[in-house]
């Protein structure tokens, strides 16, 4: 599937049915690549996150377009290689102890990728909680212990980066 307007959430479910956010997918990203290499992922789905549109790519053309394209290959291998080191950089950030060091992570990576101090959360609170390794609760309370600590002002799902050195030094 490639996303063509709109959000889609990837995620797994634990053994107890807890979903664990693996990554947003943006318009222009894609999903479910393995399929069109005959893997099957029986423990991923996706779900919208606003209205969506997606564009599915059926196995049969897809090996057609590399086959008339090659240098298609060698452009999917290079952004799968990026999608795995997000990845493990997503690993990397779960193990940061503490939520307040994950959200100030986010928050930062958030605005480096915005090229602004502003901006907008892409997904519902209690999804970036479960993405943060946390309860939506925790989130909240953590996000008010940042503002009234004057690092960032929140009005819903937007963030202004008050103090982008203090919020790094967290």
């Amino acid at each position: 599937m490639i996303v063509a307007k709109g959000l889609l959430k990837v995620y797994q479910l634990s053994p107890s049915g807890k979903e664990q956010l693996l990554r947003v997918v943006e318009p222009g990203g894609y999903e479910g690549e393995n399929a069109l290499f005959g893997e099957k992922s029986n423990n991923l789905f996706s779900e919208s996150l606003q209205k969506t549109e997606v564009c599915v790519l059926k196995q049969s053309d897809f090996k057609k377009l590399l086959k008339d394209y090659p240098q298609l290959s060698l452009k999917l291998l290079t952004i799968n290689a990026e999608k795995n080191a997000k990845v493990e950089e997503q690993t990397q950030f779960l193990t940061m102890e503490r939520i307040e060091e994950r959200l100030a992570t986010y928050l930062l990576d958030l605005a480096k990728a915005a090229e602004s101090s502003q901006v907008k959360i892409p997904m519902k609170m209690k999804e970036l909680a479960g993405f943060l390794g946390t309860t939506p609760e925790t989130l909240s309370r953590k996000l008010k212990t940042l503002e009234e600590a004057q690092l960032i002002k929140r009005e819903k799902q937007t963030i202004q980066i008050l103090d982008a050195e203090r919020l790094e030094e967290i």
